[in-house]
Parts: C-alpha cells; structure tokens; sequence
C-alpha cells in the first residue's frame, strides 16, 4: 500500500512564546496536564492552534494537525484520561525506573531528580474520549469535511508506561493486577475503545509514537533488562504483541502508522541525544512483526545507521524516511535528499527482488525525523519558527521533486 501523503509530518511544532507566556502563568507544565480549564488558556490555545492550522494549510503542509499544541510534552493526554490510572508527578530518578533506561540516564546527567509517571492504581477502564476535544479542535478549523482525510491525530504509545517504569511497578497491588497480561488486556481494551472514539468522530489517520521501541537496539538497556531479570527480546516481544493487539481488526479506511525515532531531547536538556543506533538489531522482527500500515523512521544523521535495515521491508507495507532533521536549523541539501531516498529505495528493491521505481511508487515516503517540539520548552539548535516552516516546505518540494502524485 503506498503512502497517504508522499511528504508528511511527525505532527509537533514549535510553540509560539505568547502561549508559553499564558500556561506559565497558569502553571500548566506538567507532562500530564492536558488543557487548563482557564479560559485565558483555552483561549490562547485554540488561538495558537488556529495559526499553526492557518500555516500548513497555506503552506500545502500535509497531513495537517494541531501541532500537539494543546499538550505539554508528546505523551500526554491518555493515560491520565483513563480511569483506573493515577498521575505521580515527582517519582524518584533513577530507583522508579528501569535500570538503564535511556531517557533516565539522560535527565540524571542533567541533574534532574524526578520525573512524572502514570501507575495502574485501579482497575483501567476507557469512560471518555481521550483526544475528543483535540480532534475537534482540529476539525472545526479546516475548511470543510474534505479535509478530514488530509488531518492526523498523535498517541503515545500503550507500552510508554510500562516500558519506563521499574519493573513490577506499572500497577499496584490495590489496582487488582498481578500480572503484566491482565494490565495489559485492560490497557489494550481502553486504546481500542480510544481509537473507536476518534474514528467515529470522522478521523482517519492515526499516529503512534513510540521513542523508548528503538531503546532496544542500544546495548545500554539491553544491559538494564539483564540486570532486571529478563531478556530484552522476551520484552520486545511482549511489546509488539500489545501493539498488534491494539490495533487489530479497525476498520480498512483508518490508516494507523508507527514513529520510532531515537528520541528528540537534543541540546534542549542533555546536550545530547537520548538514544543513538541502527535499526539493525530490531529491524526484521519489528518491520516483519508489527502490523502497522506505515514506518515513521528517523535517518537525519549518523546515530541512526544506515538503510540496509530496511532490506527487511515486506511488501505491503511503507516507510516513511524522515530525512530532515529537527534537531538542528541548518537546511539540508535537496540533491542530497534526493540521493539518500533514492539509497533507501535501492537497499529495498533488492532485497524485494523489485525496480526501484517499483518500491518508489509502493513504499516510500518523506518526513522530517521528528517533531519540531515534544515538549513545549523544547526546539532543536537554532531552530525557530520561520526556520520550522522553511523545513517543512523543504520536505513538500523534496516529494514534489520525486513523486508526480506528491500530495
């Protein structure tokens, strides 16, 4: 099946100051804080999601979304939405959470000495949309219905929880759990009933973000989970299993897709990059195992390897190449934009036995790496958001340059 949208987008943007300025000032920071009930915030947000529609609609920047504007931090407005889930908002760096785990190690190089999570206290029941008002915030600012099928909503992953905190701890033994399967099941039943919601409400494409999935190519967690008492491929089995699990049998025109970056957080706190590594280690189970329509990949550097991981591809699905860094503001170069898709293609139709303008047509696709902002503070080196913008157009004319059904 070949891309929705030759050019696309991770889905976060830059924040503009004067929102920062008002959810500053009504101490809306927290990862988990979904939109304030202030009307000054829900004003300024509305306003400042208009623009950001406004922006890509002008720009012809597809799919179009809210620029995950209305959160805090990427991961946030789910978990705490469902019932059965409490919010810690200063859990304990590192002893709360897994050993080794890369973001962890990051933060503690900061000096930072907590963090926020979100336990299983009791029993995990979906009583009310989560991102209903997100989406319909979106929907009331395009022009017309048409548009829905050019929109994007972005989850966090279902496993974010489990995956970063200590072992044992996702849930509580007040919350009935005894076992990573029943706190699963219940957690799968509440996505699905989340994605349900949104489909009905009249989207179409979902976005799953998943950083901490590519953890597992870095020998560093691998080390962690050892240490922890299992092995790492036995967790990344049970996590594509979740996955799956999450999204099987939706409806045939709600196309649902995976973003497993290494992690944005770059000279925002750490300096540095979260995680670094090829896909290699991962690349077979995961593009062979999870039964995701489309790949948001990240390839704007080094740390992330080369293309040969995606000798893996099997036909049927896509991979969408995020090629333009956010992380830093300098332009790329569009010849060597057009060489390095051209790469990816090359590794793929040989491994498939295909033309390179077969695999072109059914596979391929450009993104930035990532989102421009996860978090609200966040931005890469020097990026503003006339450089943002200037990102974005590059990755739609680098697709007009490639494709003649570029959309």
């Amino acid at each position: 099946m070949a891309p929705l949208f030759r050019a696309d987008q991770v889905g976060s943007l830059l924040r503009p100051a004067s929102l920062l300025e008002i959810r500053s000032k009504h101490n809306v920071k927290l990862a988990y804080d979904g939109i304030a009930d202030s009307p000054e915030v829900v004003e300024a947000t509305h306003d400042a999601v208009a623009a950001a529609v406004k922006s890509q609609l002008d720009n012809y920047i597809y799919p179009v979304t809210t620029g995950e504007l209305d959160r805090s931090f990427f991961y946030g407005g789910f978990f705490e939405q469902v019932e059965g889930f409490t919010t810690f908002p200063d859990l304990p760096i590192p002893d709360a959470f897994r050993t080794k785990f890369c973001t962890i190690g990051a933060l503690q190089r900061a000096g930072i000495k907590t963090r926020p999570g979100v336990v299983a206290t009791g029993k995990i029941r979906w009583t009310k949309p989560a991102y209903g008002d997100s989406w319909g915030l979106l929907k009331s600012l395009i022009p017309d219905a048409s548009y829905l099928a050019k929109c994007k909503i972005t989850v966090p992953s279902p496993t974010y929880q489990h995956m970063q905190l200590k072992k044992g701890t996702a849930f509580t033994p007040e919350s009935g759990y005894r076992s990573d399967e029943e706190y699963f099941a219940d957690l799968i039943a509440a996505f699905r009933a989340e994605l349900k919601s949104l489909y009905d409400a009249g989207c179409r494409n979902v976005q799953v973000d998943d950083p901490n999935m590519t953890f597992f190519v870095m020998d560093e967690f691998r080390e962690g989970c050892r240490i922890d008492g299992f092995e790492p491929e036995v967790l990344f089995e049970e996590y594509i299993n979740a996955h799956n699990a999450c999204i099987a049998d939706l409806p045939q025109d709600l196309h649902i897709g995976i973003h497993l970056c290494r992690g944005n957080l770059w000279n925002q706190v750490t300096k540095r990059g979260v995680g670094s590594g090829s896909y290699e280690r991962i690349a077979e189970r995961m593009l062979n195992g999870l039964n995701y329509n489309t790949f948001y990949l990240e390839y704007d550097d080094e740390r992330s390897g080369d293309f040969e991981p995606l000798r893996f591809l099997p036909q049927g699905k896509n991979v969408v190449l995020g090629l333009v860094s956010t992380k830093r503001a300098e332009m790329e170069s569009m010849d060597n934009l057009v060489r390095r898709v051209n790469e990816a293609a090359t590794v793929i139709a040989k491994a498939q036995g295909r033309t390179v303008e077969e695999v072109m047509h059914d596979q391929l696709a450009v993104s930035p790496q990532c989102g421009f902002a996860s978090q609200s503070q966040g931005g890469g080196e020097g990026m503003t958001e006339e450089k943002q913008w200037k990102k974005l157009v590059l990755v739609r004319d680098l697709a007009s340059k490639l494709w003649e059904d570029a959309v």
